[in-house]
């Protein structure tokens, strides 16, 4: 089968220069920065894509990433739009601890991909087995780089990133999920959570799974935290935890977070933190609207069923996805989200969105919560007069 001149190009590169073309700069800055109030904000990286411009499939992409309230912007996104066999791609990366292997991952992360499904062929032959393997070997190997990369560099970098991609098509979404982002996708006006983050707390089945497979590595958990230290489970980099794991003991003795004789008990057999991906495959019917995926920063403060509600209020008045994509994120920070928010939407194209009547639903709940806030800071008055008399 005979490829186009782009996409042996796109093979060739991947296949020859994946494993050697990034090098740390740290005077590289590739966000633009705007200032709202005490927020800085970020414009999202974006390749081959943008924002509200048809791509394949007639897809419309909208992309934001927010610094909010924290001191680093450590999020980025990617979306590209260049007809991989017919799929689109984006990606939403949450770092943590630094910045480094967020850098790292936006730049390679796709090549690994593109290298394992070879090229995107195995993306045309939707074989279901042989796209699981593959962004399975895509996740493991830029793992696999990113840690020998920070074990490179002169200073110590703890730093660590979630990976949440996505590859979209005529009538199939493919995602590949390593973290706590997650994708939403908005049927017929409803909200569908696709993925589940991976964290170790919580009593639903993915915590649970989590908490079991850290507990039999030998780690244990804090305060919802592995070894009182991290709060997610699956990601990139985190050397502490794979490759450094004995050093991480030592250094929590020196550090006094814990004794000689506790870890003279501890075996460890395994990595604690994993870059393993869950991957789904999900039909998209005439009946799927748009895809949302976005960071924690974003789901911590908003439910999945407001966002989608939320963004299809938007699209309905004035059809703009990068327009409600930015409105999401100015939600998310005005709900006094604490975190990094970064947000990708595709809109999938089925619906003449300004046709459509707006949902009179969230106004009444935006007035009930207007309501409820009035009624407590009168509370808060009434009180702190009583206790003044």
């Amino acid at each position: 089968m005979a490829l186009s001149s782009p996409r042996i190009e796109n093979f060739l590169l991947t296949k020859l220069h994946g494993g050697s073309t990034f090098k740390r700069n740290h005077n590289d800055n590739s966000f633009n920065t705007r200032t709202r109030g005490s927020r800085r904000c970020y414009s999202a990286i974006a390749i081959d894509a943008p924002s509200s411009v048809a791509g394949v499939a007639g897809i419309k992409w909208g992309s934001t990433t927010l610094q909010g309230l924290r001191e680093e912007m450590e999020d980025a996104v990617i979306v590209r739009s260049d007809g991989l066999e017919g799929f689109s791609f984006a990606a939403v990366f949450d770092g943590h601890a630094g910045f480094s292997s967020v850098k790292f991952l936006r730049e390679e992360l796709y090549k690994e991909c593109l290298a394992s499904l070879q090229g995107g062929l195995l993306l045309g032959g939707k074989d279901s087995k042989a796209i699981k393997e593959a962004f399975q070997e895509a996740f493991v190997n830029a793992d696999s780089r990113l840690l020998n990369w920070l074990e490179t560099t002169t200073e110590e970098d703890e730093s660590g990133c979630t990976a949440t991609v996505v590859f979209i098509g005529d009538d199939m979404l493919l995602i590949s999920h390593v973290g706590d982002s997650s994708v939403v996708l908005c049927r017929s006006g409803k909200a569908e959570v696709l993925t589940s983050p991976h964290r170790p707390y919580g009593s639903n089945r993915s915590s649970l799974q989590e908490i079991k497979r850290i507990r039999e590595a030998g780690g244990w958990i804090v305060n919802s935290r592995i070894c009182g230290d991290i709060a997610v489970s699956r990601a990139f980099g985190d050397m502490r935890f794979k490759t450094k794991k004995n050093e991480m003991l030592k250094k929590g003795v020196e550090e006094g977070r814990w004794t000689e004789k506790f870890i003279s008990r501890v075996q460890l057999k395994g990595d604690l933190v994993i870059a393993s991906p869950d991957i789904y495959q999900v039909a998209l019917e005439s009946d799927a609207e748009f895809i949302l995926l976005a960071s924690d920063g974003l789901w911590d403060y908003i439910s999945s069923s407001d966002a989608v509600s939320f963004v299809r209020n938007q699209l309905q008045q004035h059809g703009d996805v990068q327009l409600a994509c930015e409105a999401l994120g100015q939600a998310a920070l005005d709900r006094c989200s604490q975190d990094n928010v970064s947000i990708v939407i595709a809109d999938l194209g089925q619906k003449d969105w300004q046709s459509l009547p707006l949902q009179q639903q969230n106004f009444v709940y935006e007035l009930g919560q207007a309501f409820a806030t009035i009624g407590i800071v009168s509370l808060g008055i009434w009180m702190s007069s009583l206790l003044s008399l």
